[in-house]
């Protein structure tokens, strides 16, 4: 990932960051007036929300840390630990929770007063998380070339943008669900429905979190680069005078950088020194070409 990604990355954190703290506060506020179930569910789910930028941005400043004799490629997929952990969070403080008001409420209904405050509240922050949504997607249109968000979504390296669009589509959905819910309630008189939503709000925001654990699972464990980037460091390779042939390029995303190993078959030098000076412009041309690509390994070879 680019610095410019990167960039893009906290800018979507912050927009999140600073809807769901007001969100939350409005929420808690809504719900201790009106008694809604759904509309507390959303509340802690929006607080869980704010504790898990609070990671990924400490994740961002961990990694950071730079090269040690323990790190001697950094700290980078230090993000892809916070990742797991938000994750996590997200399943067991908002869908656990959530889902487990929803059962409560259902066994022990309780009749909502004021409904009127909570729906207000739930359209403002319908209004102030699509706005933070849009804020990730601006990012991730800048980044993704063109691909559609399921397919960014399943190939980007980028764990932390990956995390806050997926937290902001839950918020957006739950949020739509809590007020389909309290609506219904008072429309009815029947409080099942405000539990029903509940129970809706905690299985989507499971869904969500299975979704992005598993993607993160697979950054830990570790990606290459995205197919086209791949494809495309061969090629520019192939294509450098000093190499004869290709016999494989291995990539590995390492946070936000790229670790390129290559082993080639050289074009003939007459000294080991001359070979060193074509492997050595070979790798300058590569880096200058994806500044990204940290850490870039050749190996020479004729088989």
């Amino acid at each position: 990932m680019s610095s410019n990604a990167t960039e893009g990355s906290t800018r979507a954190i912050l927009y999140a960051l600073g809807a769901n703290g007001g969100i939350a506060l409005s929420k808690f506020v809504a719900a201790a007036y009106s008694g809604s179930g759904a509309l507390l569910a959303e509340g802690i789910h929006s607080s869980a929300d704010c504790a898990n930028q609070l990671l990924l941005l400490v994740g961002m400043k961990g990694a950071q840390a730079g090269e040690s004799d323990e790190h001697p490629m950094g700290t980078q997929r230090v993000t892809y630990f916070y990742s797991m952990l938000v994750a996590l969070l997200l399943f067991f403080m908002g869908g656990v929770y959530s889902a487990y008001e929803g059962v409560h409420r259902m066994l022990h209904p309780e009749p909502l007063s004021n409904a009127g405050v909570a729906l207000a509240v739930l359209a403002l922050s319908v209004l102030l998380e699509a706005l933070s949504l849009r804020g990730a997607m601006r990012e991730i249109r800048k980044i993704s070339s063109g691909k559609s968000f399921v397919q960014w979504f399943r190939e980007t390296r980028e764990s932390e943008l990956m995390v806050v669009a997926g937290e902001d589509i839950a918020a957006l959905a739950g949020l739509v669900l809590a007020f389909v819910a309290v609506l219904l309630a008072w429309l009815t008189g029947n409080p099942l429905f405000d539990a029903l939503g509940s129970l809706c709000v905690g299985v989507m925001l499971m869904a969500v979190a299975l979704a992005v654990l598993l993607e993160v699972k697979a950054m830990i464990v570790g990606e290459s680069a995205a197919p086209e980037l791949r494809a495309e460091i061969e090629r520019f390779v192939a294509a450098q005078p000093e190499v004869e042939q290709v016999f494989r390029i291995i990539t590995l995303a390492w946070g936000s950088q790229l670790m390129i190993a290559v082993k080639a078959r050289m074009t003939h030098t007459d000294t080991a020194l001359q070979m060193v000076d074509a492997i050595n412009a070979v790798e300058d041309r590569m880096q200058r070409r994806w500044p990204q690509a940290r850490y870039v390994f050749f190996e020479p070879d004729v088989k």
